[in-house]
């Protein structure tokens, strides 16, 4: 089961998700909360899988509840969750700014109920749901200075630099394949092993990666 926590301050578009999520087979709602500050509490007590954060609420949004997840160093998150931001807006900084942050992607509020629960399962399975197109394309609407290249990436040996580009484009397993002549288990494995040598996450903190550290190829 992927366990679900819910976090809006709108209640009733709040009630209706936990609705469509509980129900469901391979889903539970495991807590809800109306801000940032409730969020973090129930993402404590809960330890869910994945959270739908609302961008903007009061007192505590979701862009900061989500900094907070995802920067914590006091041990307070025994599980760091996924977490898809809920926005109304299709081209939202704010959503952008949380996808920087730590965020899986995000979700508009007026998504059908089939696409909300087929992207908490492809989040959960390691995938985003922003194309990485548009969140390049969001990215470069917010240029950052551009530092040195960091030193953790020359770890990286040359053929995972070429996959690492390749994600940063946005292709896929399937296409990275075919570009560069390999299996998609041996993609596979290189993806993961530029995870885990840069610390990042999943796909989509690869190409926040690539934009913010200017690494072009």
């Amino acid at each position: 089961m992927i366990s679900v926590v819910l976090v809006d301050d709108q209640q009733l578009f709040r009630s209706g998700l936990a609705i469509i999520v509980g129900a469901q087979r391979d889903m539970e709602v495991v807590g809800q909360a109306a801000d940032g500050t409730e969020a973090l509490e129930a993402i404590a007590a809960h330890k869910p899988d994945v959270v739908l954060m609302d961008v903007q609420m009061s007192p505590m949004g979701g862009v900061e509840a989500t900094r907070k997840i995802f920067s914590d160093t006091t041990g307070r998150f025994e599980k760091v969750p996924k977490v898809i931001m809920l926005t109304t807006f299709d081209w939202d900084h704010h959503a952008a700014t949380a996808v920087r942050h730590g965020a899986s992607g995000f979700l508009l509020k007026d998504s059908t109920p089939e696409f909300v629960c087929e992207s908490i399962r492809a989040v959960h399975a390691g995938n985003s749901v922003i194309a990485p197109q548009n969140l390049a394309a969001l990215l470069e609407a917010e240029p950052v200075p551009v530092p040195d290249v960091p030193a953790l990436f020359d770890e990286l040996t040359e053929r995972e630099k070429e996959v690492f580009a390749a994600v940063a484009l946005g292709l896929a397993n399937q296409e990275i394949s075919a570009k560069l002549f390999l299996s998609e288990s041996t993609v596979k494995t290189h993806i993961g092993a530029i995870l885990r040598k840069l610390d990042l996450r999943d796909r989509v903190q690869i190409v926040v990666y690539s934009y913010e550290n200017g690494i072009r190829r």
